[in-house]
């Protein structure tokens, strides 16, 4: 039983020992005086397959270095332990935390898999992108691709590039935003993944920024709606060649709040997508084809 004392005291400086789950040790000295190595507890299994075996435990993490396997020295509350073995405590955290990287490049990994972390919670993207660009970097890092380049510029690098295979409307001004990278050195790592990897990118419909855009310009349905309806109609009739598809979004939001007499200015649309307002005015001019 877990807490429970004896009354013989430890054979070195004869304190008290105690009982603790699988061990005897003494409360002075911290010496173990006995274990039993066999597991009391609960089998858990799976109650569908009476031959499945497998322990219960927390899910393995593709987004840490370790899969989520190795264990960690918490800090507590500070006030349950002092002195000595409050010292103590500090030396062993500080031991653990070293030993924890069999080598550089393992360090390195949980570096960048910490900032793919980060930045995927910052841009509010889904967790499957989260495991998609840490298997990405750790691509890259077997071929040798982070040499003499930034861990941050192929953290941001990877969660983009993950971001244009899944078709998931983020820019790389956006992603820039948030990243401890410049612009620089996330276009070169991503220069490279693309180059070397040879991944499946391809252009990103403007329909996809048209939810997250009219939802900063606080626009209604209807408007979205159009604006849908002008995007659909530029990619299907081939108009769409060397434009950026977040600046074509938002033309195509610029015209469908003029039809709907919203006042959105040219300007508020060229800020949010990050192009020139001449951009949105030679699309929003192109779109007076439409029907």
């Amino acid at each position: 039983m877990e807490g429970r004392t004896r009354a013989n005291g430890c054979d070195e400086c004869g304190g008290r020992i105690r009982v603790s789950e699988t061990e005897i040790v003494c409360e002075d000295c911290g010496l173990v005086v006995d274990e039993d190595s066999l597991d009391r507890g609960p089998e858990w299994h799976n109650a569908d397959e009476e031959s499945d075996r497998r322990r219960t435990g927390a899910p393995l993490e593709r987004s840490r270095h370790d899969r989520g396997l190795s264990t960690e020295i918490g800090f507590g509350t500070g006030t349950e332990v002092t002195g000595n073995r409050q010292r103590q405590l500090v030396r062993m955290r500080r031991q653990h935390n070293r030993a924890r990287f069999s080598s550089k490049a393992e360090r390195n990994k949980a570096y960048g898999f910490t900032e793919i972390r980060r930045l995927v919670s910052s841009l509010s993207l889904p967790t499957a992108v989260r495991e998609q660009s840490c298997t990405l970097f750790e691509s890259a890092q077997h071929e040798n691709l982070l040499c003499g380049r930034s861990l941050e510029g192929f953290s941001a690098a990877a969660v983009y590039a993950t971001c244009r295979v899944q078709s998931i409307a983020r820019t790389m001004d956006e992603v820039v935003e948030r990243a401890r990278a410049e612009k620089n050195e996330l276009k070169a790592a991503y220069d490279a993944l693309n180059r070397e990897l040879g991944l499946p990118v391809g252009p990103i419909s403007p329909v996809e920024y048209l939810p997250r855009y009219t939802s900063r310009l606080d626009l209604e349905a209807d408007v979205e709606n159009r604006a849908r309806e002008y995007a659909t109609w530029l990619l299907e009739s081939g108009r769409m060649g060397g434009k950026n598809p977040s600046g074509v979004a938002a033309a195509c939001i610029y015209r469908a709040a003029y039809d709907h007499g919203v006042d959105v200015t040219q300007t508020d649309v060229a800020d949010l997508a990050n192009v020139s307002r001449m951009a949105i005015r030679s699309t929003a001019t192109e779109l007076k084809n439409y029907g």
